[in-house]
């Protein structure tokens, strides 16, 4: 049955439907676009501004609005005909050929599906905390503008991440309102009868069903599942209820349904896709489900599903450090997944806690879910150029005696999607520079564009943005302090904070130690005066939750609330609380500088920083994920030598100073230093490098491109070519993985011999494969990189057989003689056309 044979609106039959133009109405309050394509703000707010001004939920104020409202407005020429044009215009750019289509139309690629355990795309569907579900979101956005066939899959939470309250005290105060599944931007996926499209999901002792819903983002298609369904036992009910809450064993649960149910969903769809990308380890078991389902279609085995289905999955790991992956106890791993394992897989317990160990024999070992996703897919990528370099050293005791830089993990940098984070003023200034298309394709002008607004033009853009978060500060404040139960005065007080002229530093990050939110607290008399400084004054606004079992992190909180309720520091610094997507759009498009200052290498991407580039906010950061190839003097300012310290308190202590002194000798003096006409022109400069370089460079469109054509299409070309002819292929991988493990121990390196002349280095080497085939391996010439360049690697050709052994051969490879030959070593690696070495079977053999 086909995709669209289960969409539809059925939530709209139970409100205005008699009302002409209410589906109209419908089909755009329903479509995610408007998070980022503003054209129907106005309807939202003609219906109900302040409800509209609270929410931001177009699906809210459709429901809550009157029928003689409705019935009035659409009554109006001029409101339908908005209304009308608005949905054909979505329509044709829903249908219109984009970026891939145009690019690839014979592409092999049809359905990209993508697993994640948070999506961030409004603050009309919380069901995001952060870093994560950013990344999520925005590339599903920027697929749906680049026309890249990407499929969503997620959880919908009843409760989704907690919300934040700080207290009188100034501690952190967890609050879990429901979300509403009438309020969400959602709808239910039906069958062509109506009836409700639910998953029966097996359980030890007991079956969970699972709800599932649709969630449209342009073009793009978002698929939810949830377990709060009226045939489970209540405790069952709630395995959606929370995000990143609960123990180990309701997050086992919860992947359980992300990835096998997730799966599941869309094999129930009949959407069969050819890559499935993991967006980090959390969706890992779909790696499983996917190899059952193909064991289901072609009668191969697990081994062989495996080996054929692996070619077309992804696994982007966004973790910096090792204790950060998903672990499970053995016994929990067995209690929930061993049935599943042995009558679905046809394999034995031992041989699936194998698959999420480093050594398969060690009982005790956890079952690590990185390890899995990594065991079955055909590519990993880290999310920065230096989480990459990290994510190698973390993988390594998975790949022994590979060099850390042949650890087969990639990296491709995040991007944040432009269209969503920039302001309307940015919108504006940008559309008049650089065109109105300026995200839906190629990126290579846009430098050039921009560097072509004038100082004055680019100083008004920047100051009115200053206004404008100057003016929702005080709004946000003044209605927090309001909710907290403040005093009258203090209410009033928040109205008449901060000054949109005063240079303003924005940090808005999670509360985490290793985030290092209070490196700017370390001296806090310093701070203050670089706050209160009469000719040169600097204002601060901090934001940011810690999880609730993160008792560390809310003091660092405390810490900062104590600072800003000092009477000396009020009217300069405030803490905005209950950061969530709203706050951050408030804070990227207004903030002069954005400060970010983790412990290097902790911050796998960290893409905050990049949402305040096309706003024209400048960063300073320390020089960790992205910032640690996007910084050039020119653009911004970096904290840090580019090493790692550990956590070393003499070393935070003296980046604390370093910070201090970056704000006191070049920024603030930059700000204010200003020509005839109160231009900073230096800061100016600034600004438009910024812009220039890295908006076009630190966007989705870049990354989702290279996410396509780096991996999507490749992926899906491998993927075919492994599943034809029912996975043939995927039997004799196995077969071949097979007879390297059994005849791997009695290959042997014998004489090596050795020719120098002036010009070149000439390797010989004998070797002696016993019973393996010549084909099934490769040998090489290695020699380790210099400069920290790129290491040497030299195929050695197979010149002749040894006489009288048993399948013996001399090898031969010269190399130029610029190096000693010392520097060289002869291996032998496993090779096999089309396989991914290591990743796919990491045997190694070094001459000694």
């Amino acid at each position: 049955m086909s995709e669209q044979a289960w969409a539809g609106h059925p939530k709209a039959r139970l409100l205005s439907r008699d009302i002409k133009g209410f589906d109209s109405l419908s089909e755009l309050a329903l479509d995610m676009r408007s998070a980022w394509s503003h054209g129907a703000d106005d309807v939202w707010r003609q219906l109900d501004p302040a409800l509209w001004d609270l929410t931001r939920n177009p699906w809210v104020v459709l429901q809550t609005v009157s029928r003689e409202k409705l019935q009035r407005d659409l009554a109006d020429p001029a409101f339908r005909k908005n209304i009308d044009d608005l949905v054909q215009a979505r329509r044709e750019a829903a249908e219109a050929p984009a970026w891939f289509q145009q690019t690839y139309p014979q592409s092999a690629l049809n359905c990209v599906a993508y697993f994640c355990m948070e999506f961030m795309l409004s603050e009309a569907l919380p069901i995001y905390s952060g870093g994560l579900g950013n990344v999520a979101g925005d590339q599903l956005k920027a697929a749906s503008d680049l026309g890249v066939p990407v499929i969503g899959v997620g959880l919908l939470y009843q409760q989704g991440y907690f919300r934040q309250m700080i207290d009188k005290e100034g501690a952190q105060q967890a609050m879990f309102p429901y979300n509403d599944p009438g309020q969400l931007p959602i709808t239910p996926l039906r069958k062509p009868d109506g009836e409700w499209l639910r998953l029966e999901i097996a359980l030890p002792g007991y079956s969970v069903w699972l709800r599932a819903w649709q969630v449209q983002v342009g073009r793009v298609k978002l698929y939810l599942l949830d377990s709060n369904d009226a045939a489970n036992y209540p405790a069952h009910r709630g395995i959606t209820s929370e995000l990143y809450g609960g123990d180990s064993e309701l997050r086992l649960k919860q992947e359980m349904l992300l990835g096998i149910g997730g799966w599941r969903l869309l094999a129930a769809l009949g959407i069969k896709p050819e890559v499935c990308h993991l967006n980090e380890g959390h969706a890992a078991f779909a790696v499983l489900e996917r190899a059952r389902s193909f064991m289901v279609e072609s009668g191969r085995t697990f081994e062989a599903a495996l080996a054929v289905t692996r070619a077309g999955n992804l696994f982007t790991t966004h973790t910096a450090v090792a204790a950060g992956f998903d672990r499970f106890a053995p016994a929990l791993i067995e209690q929930y997944l061993a049935g599943y394992a042995h009558t679905q897989l046809g394999i034995t317990r031992h041989d699936l806690l194998a698959l999420g160990r480093q050594n398969p024999n060690d009982a005790s070992e956890p079952f690590n879910m990185a390890y899995l996703a990594i065991r079955g897919s055909g590519a990993v990528n880290g999310v920065s150029r230096l989480h990459g370099k990290v994510s190698r050293h973390l993988f390594e005791p998975l790949f022994p005696h590979w060099p850390t830089d042949e650890v087969p993990v990639g990296h491709v940098t995040n991007g944040v999607h432009m269209p969503t984070w920039d302001s309307v003023e940015a919108d504006d200034l940008w559309t008049e520079l650089c065109g109105k298309g300026r995200w839906l394709g190629a990126t290579e002008n846009l430098e050039r564009d921009i560097r072509c607004v004038s100082d004055a033009r680019l100083w008004k853009f920047r100051t009115d943005a200053s206004k404008s978060l100057v003016e929702y500060a005080r709004t946000r404040l003044s209605r927090e302090l309001a909710a907290a139960g403040a005093l009258h005065k203090e209410v009033e007080g928040a109205k008449n904070l901060f000054d949109c002229n005063t240079l303003t530093l924005g940090f808005a990050r999670r509360f985490a130690s290793y985030k290092r939110p209070n490196l700017l607290l370390h001296d806090p008399e310093r701070l203050l005066r670089l706050l209160t400084n009469p000719r040169r004054p600097v204002q601060l606004i901090i934001a940011g939750k810690a999880h609730p079992a993160d008792r560390a992190g809310q003091a660092l909180i405390q810490q900062w609330m104590h600072f800003i309720r000092r009477p000396e520091v009020r009217p300069h610094a405030v803490f905005l609380s209950d950061y969530d997507m709203d706050l951050t759009e408030q804070l990227v498009q207004g903030v002069d500088v954005w400060l970010n200052t983790p412990q290097r290498p902790w911050e796998a991407c960290g893409t905050s920083g990049m949402k305040v580039l096309v706003n024209g906010g400048i960063n300073l950061s320390e020089l960790d994920g992205w910032w640690a190839e996007a910084y050039t003097p020119e653009v911004g300012w970096a904290l840090g030598d580019g090493q790692e310290h550990d956590s070393d308190p003499a070393w935070d202590a003296s980046e604390a100073e370093a910070l201090y002194d970056l704000l006191e000798h070049e920024v603030i003096p930059e700000f204010y230093t200003r020509d005839e006409q109160g231009i900073p022109n230096a800061w100016v400069a600034r600004m438009r490098e910024s812009m220039a370089q890295l908006t076009p460079r630190f966007s989705t469109n870049r990354s989702v491109r290279e996410y396509t054509e780096q991996h999507y299409l490749p992926a899906a070309s491998a993927y075919r070519q492994r599943a034809a002819d029912q996975g043939a292929i995927g039997v004799e991988l196995v077969n071949w993985r097979h007879a390297l493990e059994q005849k791997w121990n009695t290959l042997r390196f014998g004489e090596v011999k050795l020719e120098t002349d002036a010009e070149q280095h000439v390797f010989e080497v004998q070797i002696y494969l016993d019973e393996l085939d010549p084909q099934a391996v490769r040998v090489e010439l290695y020699a380790n990189g210099v400069n920290d360049g790129a290491a040497e690697r030299v195929e050695m050709k197979c010149v002749r057989q040894l006489v009288g052994a048993t399948n013996g051969y001399a090898y031969r490879a010269g190399v130029p003689a610029v190096r000693p030959a010392a520097d060289y070593t002869v291996r032998l690696i496993a090779h096999r056309d089309n396989v991914a070495v290591p990743l796919e079977d990491a045997h190694i053999l070094w001459q000694q």
